[in-house]
């Protein structure tokens, strides 16, 4: 049956960027002339040319990302599951280019080309190239093809490092930048993978120092294990347990000899002759050389000098088994880019696919990317960006949610001045956050730890961080929001404490609201059926309930005074009424709105 939301049949095609007559300075101190590119392009520009997303693809990726370049293909583009009609990246809605980039071995320029000095393949006579080139190439390209302005670069793994690169060297052109599973930097970890797997294709017999292209038989062996190591750092351990264990391919006993008799050593055989089918083993050398190379903090000094220029807004993804490109080394591009106040999103996903779940995920990541592209389409027809009400399709959790009551938020609102900055802990689905974008036209951010909640501020067009705040917020410099929001959250840290002292640090005013436990239905239900309290705002069973600590309106202001906190306004609130309590607050009122501030 027809996939009714496949690109269906696509051409790559290929075009001449660079003429011998006006070389390509490279970055090595080289230049390089002629260079070609191979490219395929999905959906259509729309007449604002405001809806093109460039793919930037992984190590051993092409430019076909989607589809299929003939009706005989077992397989569709790398990327399918994401690029397509109805698709996360919907090309019905937009324009979709991606291209092989230069040093490939699918079309584009690269060590396997012909040299016109020589007219063999370059070898190794090919010049080092960086990701800085591939970019620049990029560029070429984009200017070739008419575009003026991109609306999303998008890259997992390698094609992340891309993504930054291009948010850098052309901070007007790229209005937003996907980053999926990468890095800054590689560690030295990562370096060592690859330097193993680049010995094992230059000490392969059959290397011919590079000029292996007219021989019977190349450098396969070198390259097969260089993909074997590689493919190693793609898997976790869980993921690798879940398909291989420790089960033996087809005997029932151990062989005592040689040969693969493990699942998982086929597989890694496999996958090595597979990608000796398809790829250069003299591309390996230099991309993986690229990828070593890729360093914008040493460039720049450090990445928040790097990112100084950037105007893109940012969504960063990692997961939570990849051990190759790690969820902290995505934490310390969030926290350079929140250093320099950029418009940045991040979500760490739980997946048990390690490095390659960039490729498998396509649920969630699929709902992060479609929300973050959508809300950034609507930002630039339109100044109300940001949506009050999630979309009905829209899967939110409602029992991961507290029945909380939305009176505290209209409280809230009142006490916030329009236009301030604002940071909203534990902000839930956004819908405050969103509120005062509208009421208020506050510059907003938040903070949230539940996966699907971030997918639901996102989706709204919102900028949200998953971070967990006991962690520290060490990230924001010293008052840098007017308002710092804590709603319904402080009875559920471990470490009140010296959470609340960070948000009067990085905050000029602390707002918090909280249930009263000291509320007197409260007080009758555990009086009268010695049990802990259920109600509205409390609905949790004690076993399962998200609040660690039970507090009333009388040691929140105990605990402001311990820690040196002013309370500048002190609302308590009945559910059903917006009007503050003023008879017995702690005993009578349900919850309480504070506003309050360092001394």
């Amino acid at each position: 049956m027809e996939d009714v939301r496949s690109v269906g049949i696509v051409k790559t095609q290929t075009i001449r960027l660079v003429e011998p007559a006006s070389p390509l300075s490279l970055r090595c101190g080289k230049t390089l002339a002629p260079i070609d590119v191979s490219y395929e392009t999905y959906g259509n520009l729309d007449s604002a040319a405001d809806n093109v997303i460039l793919i930037c693809h992984a190590l051993s990726g092409n430019a076909h990302a989607a589809g299929f370049n003939s009706e005989n293909d077992k397989k569709p583009g790398w990327w399918d599951i994401m690029i397509g009609p109805g698709k996360p990246i919907d090309t019905t809605k937009y324009f979709v280019i991606c291209s092989n980039f230069l040093g490939g071995c699918s079309g584009t320029t690269g060590p396997s080309s012909i040299n016109p000095d020589t007219n063999k393949p370059y070898g190794l006579d090919f010049p080092f190239i960086t990701i800085e080139d591939m970019v620049k190439v990029q560029k070429l390209l984009l200017d070739k093809l008419g575009i003026k302005q991109v609306l999303a670069v998008i890259g997992g793994s390698m094609g992340g490092m891309q993504v930054i690169q291009w948010a850098i060297d052309y901070p007007e052109f790229v209005k937003s930048a996907i980053v999926i599973a990468s890095t800054t930097h590689l560690s030295a970890q990562s370096i060592a993978f690859d330097a193993v797997g680049r010995n094992a294709i230059l000490g392969d017999a059959n290397f011919a120092n590079g000029q292996y292209h007219s021989n019977t038989t190349g450098p396969d062996r070198g390259l097969a294990i260089a993909r074997m190591i590689g493919h190693i750092t793609y898997l976790s351990e869980e993921s690798m347990r879940r398909k291989f264990s420790r089960n033996l391919r087809s005997a029932q006993d151990y062989s005592y000899d040689f040969n693969s008799e493990f699942s998982v050593e086929t597989y890694l055989a496999y996958q090595g002759q597979s990608f000796v089918e398809r790829f250069d083993a003299n591309c390996y050398l230099y991309i993986t050389k690229a990828m070593d190379y890729f360093d914008p903090e040493k460039d720049f000094g450090s990445l928040k000098n790097a990112f100084s220029v950037s105007k893109s807004r940012f969504l960063i993804v990692s997961f939570s088994s990849d051990w190759l490109f790690t969820p902290h080394q995505s934490q310390e591009v969030v926290n350079a880019l929140s250093a320099t106040a950029k418009d940045v999103s991040y979500c760490n996903i739980e997946s048990p696919y390690g490095h390659d779940a960039f490729l498998l995920e396509p649920e969630t990541l699929g709902m992060l990317i479609s929300g973050f592209i959508d809300s950034n389409h609507r930002m630039l027809g339109s100044h109300n960006h940001i949506l009050t009400q999630l979309p009905q399709t829209f899967p939110l959790p409602l029992v991961d949610q507290a029945s909380r009551s939305r009176i505290d938020y209209s409280v809230i609102e009142s006490l916030i001045e329009p236009g301030s900055n604002v940071l909203d802990i534990g902000c839930g689905d956004g819908e405050l956050l969103a509120r005062l974008y509208h009421d208020k036209h506050i510059k907003g951010h938040g903070v949230e730890l539940d996966q699907h909640l971030i997918l639901a501020c996102v989706n709204r067009g919102l900028s949200v961080i998953g971070h967990d705040i006991e962690q520290g917020l060490s990230r924001y410099a010293d008052s840098s929001f007017d308002y710092v929001i804590l709603s319904q959250t402080v009875q559920t840290l471990r470490n009140a404490e010296k959470v609340y002292k960070e948000l009067l640090r990085i905050g000029k005013k602390v707002i918090v609201s909280f249930p009263n436990f000291g509320y007197w239905r409260c007080r009758l239900q555990l009086f009268f059926t010695g049990k802990a309290p259920e109600t509205d705002l409390l609905p949790f069973k004690w076993y399962d309930s998200p609040n660690i600590h039970v507090l009333s309106l009388k040691d929140f202001d105990q605990f402001c005074e311990n820690i040196g906190a002013v309370v500048e306004k002190r609302i308590p609130l009945i559910k059903a009424y917006e009007s503050p309590v003023k008879f017995a607050p702690n005993l009578f009122a349900e919850q309480a709105v504070y506003l309050t501030r360092k001394a």
